[in-house]
């Protein structure tokens, strides 16, 4: 499914919500992908580069960004990739929940914390989308107005995976089904 729990499609062709996602692992069992060092090639073409938590970082060094001068405090992705073929960083946030706790706020901060990631990106131009990967747990109506103020900020949430086009990937022609 995606967004709002609306539309979907074949979960083939996305990044399935499984306990602990991982976008690499992910990638690298899809035709025509491959990872290696968390590049990512489709048909042996670099397109772009995934990093988890503290591996942000050293790309920020690579491109010669002292995040401290940006921001005041690290953020640790919990998943994201920086698609070469688009000049987007996409930070994806994975929320599990089994019962009420400190997730369920945790969601009201995707605006302030795109707005640091667009901070840590802006001198080397590039744009950042913020999203999250949601499980059934957030389907709950009583999730509506934080997830309608997702969609009111510019983030973006998906329930169960996030279809690969979302993340400006190619979908491999094997997996797409009419």
């Amino acid at each position: 499914m995606i967004k709002g729990g609306i539309g979907g499609g074949n979960t083939r062709t996305g990044l399935v919500f499984e306990g602990k996602v991982d976008l690499a692992t992910f990638l690298s069992k899809q035709p025509r992908y491959k990872i290696e060092n968390d590049i990512v090639y489709y048909e042996e073409q670099k397109i772009a580069r995934i990093f988890k938590k503290h591996a942000f970082y050293k790309f920020l060094k690579e491109i010669e960004i002292d995040w401290k001068k940006y921001i005041s405090k690290q953020l640790l992705p919990d998943d994201s990739i920086y698609v070469i073929i688009n000049n987007t960083l996409y930070i994806i946030e994975c929320k599990h929940q089994q019962v009420a706790g400190s997730v369920d706020e945790k969601l009201q901060t995707c605006d302030f914390k795109k707005k640091e990631y667009q901070k840590l990106m802006a001198p080397a131009n590039i744009k950042v989308q913020y999203m999250y990967l949601l499980d059934n747990w957030f389907r709950d109506p009583k999730y509506k107005d934080v997830l309608d103020y997702i969609i009111s900020v510019g983030c973006q949430y998906y329930f169960g995976y996030i279809p690969l086009v979302e993340l400006g990937l190619p979908v491999p022609p094997e997996l797409i089904t009419d």
